[in-house]
């Protein structure tokens, strides 16, 4: 009976088989088929890392050698090519900094504009507005540079932002709502927030010293009339 029982199991499975056999040998080849297709995603992956980092470091040579039109074509070719890459950001930055070295403002707000409108990177966006309004505070543009800069959505840089916003509106001329901001930037800074505090303590007590001092009292009219003088 034990043997009789071996042999129906024996049977059993090679129906099993003969059923199933094709189910399972396509079941192995997509799973190999999809681990394939990981590892070339993967591999085209770093290639790609590796072509725009070295694009980056063309723009950067090329900014180093002074050849502004060579590190614009390296940029714009790479944003093309690889439109969401950090790289491409990271090229922009760079060439927005080049712009402000020789002080050519519109140049680098128009670069900062378009990494603060379209990367996908939360700092870097943020990074781009900050420098932004520091661009448009120096054409004179307070209210474009106040209006690029929201305290509450600023995450980490809280502080910095607030601390713009002071210098918007000092430059603005507008010394009382400079002071809140140098103060709310001194309230917000932590360890890791990069504020200089002592550079914004100065910036705040100098808005003491530009507010207007208070108009002097006009003396007060006596209260009777002098009598005229007897005749």
């Amino acid at each position: 009976m034990e043997d009789l029982s071996d042999i129906e199991r024996e049977e059993q499975l090679r129906r099993w088989w003969s059923e199933n056999w094709a189910w399972i040998i396509g079941g192995v080849a997509l799973g190999l088929s999809l681990l394939a297709g990981w590892q070339y995603w993967q591999r085209s992956q770093v290639q790609s890392a590796e072509r725009d980092e070295a694009a980056y470091v063309a723009v950067i040579e090329a900014l180093g050698r002074n050849q502004r039109d060579e590190a614009a074509n390296q940029a714009k070719a790479l944003r093309e090519r690889r439109p969401d890459s950090p790289y491409a950001d990271q090229a922009e930055l760079a060439l927005a900094r080049a712009a402000l070295e020789r002080r050519d403002f519109d140049d680098a707000a128009g670069l900062l504009r378009g990494v603060a409108g379209r990367s996908k990177d939360t700092e870097l966006r943020q990074t781009s507005r900050i420098r932004l309004a520091r661009v448009l505070i120096e054409q004179g543009k307070h209210d474009e540079a106040l209006g690029e800069l929201d305290a509450a959505a600023a995450g980490a840089f809280a502080a910095v932002v607030h601390e713009v916003r002071g210098d918007a509106y000092a430059a603005k001329g507008d010394p009382a709502a400079a002071r809140k901001e140098y103060d709310a930037a001194l309230e917000a800074a932590g360890p890791d927030s990069g504020l200089d505090r002592k550079f914004v303590e100065l910036k705040r007590d100098a808005q003491a010293q530009a507010a207007p001092s208070p108009a002097a009292a006009t003396p007060e009219a006596p209260a009777v009339a002098p009598e005229a003088p007897a005749k």
